[in-house]
């Protein structure tokens, strides 16, 4: 095999196992803790999101029904923005390469059917504990793990990296959260990071930290952000033409993945500003488990709500409830605004690409740490708005209905942005070269 820039093919089967190994007494005591962990918290999730969960019970016990590949590459994606990276990925692959995608997260399953469904086996990643994943594994037959962005599941790695196969992180990143628990628990990551034979991280900083957290300097490497690459979402013509004559002329305002608590602060805005004399407000909570619960603030806060499910000719409503999976990325190239959920609340925010591809004038909130480059691109560039609280999204929502221009010309920051900071895709394709080059005889 050629020489690629991480060194010889070897490097990827049959490395030498530096890393600490924990006995067999320890992995049962290890699943033991994990399960007794899973059975207390089961009741919590059963009353938050038992209706989304129960369903991926089976598939998360490695019970599966399609079509099996061949010896596939094998992509782990947590959910719906991981599965968008694993497209733009596979996109660039080729068609004659077997692949398995795992989600964790029903969304996830569903955007990945929906994407990569014609391309890929879609299977649901196995619990942590044998019972799950060595049947999964037999079933499978993999010959090399590809996790996005991370979610390592130190189980999982153990049993994959005993087949010898390779395991690589593509578009990784650590977020301020995750490396500062990462910092408290660093003389138990040894096991953990060292089976992962390589990262590809989408910053500098991201570098830094795995270096920091014991991850040898020439096993990471900076190939940049994929989700500035990942591809538009089909065009839905006759849905951006209902949304159109649902708002009846009025700018469209779309507040998308919003979490909770951060519904509130979303509606006194734009209360603020006028409610639905001003605009029509599209409303996309992340988690569909709690669409009820936002249609009941809605209702109390006695604003004219639809919902997408109920939707019918004729009606007027102040709120459109997006209670439907995999929309919400196409009706932004309607949207005269979009507020990205996940950012006037402390959980880290949402991919804002999707809006600011399409020159839609982009606000998000203090709360950006999940997408710390993207965040400091788009600050640099005046390429968004920034709001602190309910007040400062109400006035740069009024200051934008009030001068149409200026938004367009942030709007059009945006897209510039997007544009200019693409390249991660080639960077990722020729960190994974070697992995493509090897036979499946190199890694039984």
């Amino acid at each position: 095999m050629p020489e690629t820039a991480f060194g010889c093919h070897e490097l990827y089967v049959r490395r030498p196992r530096s890393q600490p190994r924990l006995k067999a007494p320890m992995w049962i005591l290890y699943q033991v803790v994990a399960m007794v962990a899973m059975i207390l918290a089961a009741p919590f999730l059963l009353v938050r999101r038992g209706r989304h969960y129960l369903k991926t019970i089976p598939g998360r016990m490695a019970f599966y029904n399609g079509t099996l590949p061949s010896a596939p590459l094998w992509l782990h994606a947590v959910s719906v923005g991981e599965v968008g990276v694993a497209a733009t990925l596979i996109q660039a692959l080729s068609p004659e390469q077997p692949l398995l995608v795992t989600t964790i997260t029903p969304t996830g399953q569903e955007r990945a059917r929906a994407m990569l469904g014609d391309r890929a086996a879609i299977a649901y990643l196995p619990f942590e504990t044998d019972l799950a994943i060595q049947p999964f594994l037999r079933r499978f037959v993999p010959r090399a793990l590809i996790l996005i962005e991370g979610d390592l599941w130190p189980l999982l790695l153990a049993r994959v990296k005993s087949r010898q196969l390779p395991v690589v992180v593509v578009n990784g990143r650590i977020s301020d959260h995750s490396y500062r628990r990462m910092k408290r628990l660093r003389p138990l990551l040894g096991p953990l990071l060292g089976r992962v034979d390589r990262f590809a991280v989408q910053t500098d900083e991201d570098r830094r930290r795995l270096i920091e957290l014991g991850v040898p300097a020439d096993h990471v490497r900076r190939t940049g952000n994929l989700k500035f690459e990942t591809p538009e979402v089909e065009p839905r013509p006759a849905l951006e033409s209902r949304l159109i004559e649902l708002a009846d002329g009025r700018p469209i305002l779309i507040a998308g993945s919003t979490m909770h608590g951060e519904e509130s602060q979303v509606l006194e805005s734009f209360v603020r500003i006028g409610g639905g004399d001003r605009a029509l407000l599209v409303l996309a909570p992340r988690h569909p488990e709690r669409w009820n619960e936002v249609e009941g603030l809605l209702r109390r806060r006695s604003l004219a709500v639809l919902r997408r499910s109920q939707w019918s000719s004729g009606q007027r409503p102040d709120v459109l409830l997006l209670d439907s999976l995999g929309e919400l990325a196409a009706l932004y190239r309607v949207a005269f605004s979009a507020f990205i959920g996940g950012t006037l609340v402390p959980t880290g925010g949402h991919n804002p690409l999707e809006s600011a591809r399409h020159g839609v004038p982009t606000v998000v909130g203090p709360s950006m740490e999940n997408f710390r480059e993207i965040a400091e691109i788009f600050d640099h560039e005046g390429a968004w708005e920034r709001a602190a609280d309910t007040e400062q999204l109400s006035r740069i929502w009024k200051t934008w209905l009030d001068d149409p221009e200026a938004a367009q010309r942030t709007g059009q920051r945006g897209a510039e942005v997007v544009t200019a900071s693409r390249g991660a895709l080639q960077n990722t394709l020729d960190f994974l070269q070697p992995l493509m080059a090897i036979d499946k005889s190199d890694v039984d």
